[in-house]
């Protein structure tokens, strides 16, 4: 099956990662302060632990479907 949303092929970026996230997260119709929690998770550690945070809700986005 075909996933709407994938981190592969963005700017790696790490805001740009976070806003390919959070606009995903908007499409899906994510609370704000779901959205915020997610933006706070993925600053709160090194540029793995964004990856990691942000490739968890990209799947959290695609089973919303």
């Amino acid at each position: 099956m075909k996933q709407k949303y994938n981190l592969v092929g963005i700017d790696g970026n790490a805001y740009s990662v976070m806003g390919y996230v959070i606009q995903a997260m908007k499409r899906e119709r994510f609370s704000k302060s779901e959205i915020d929690d997610y933006q706070a998770d993925a600053m709160s550690g090194d540029y793995n632990h964004l990856l990691s945070v942000s490739a968890e809700m990209i799947d959290k986005c695609n089973n919303k479907l």
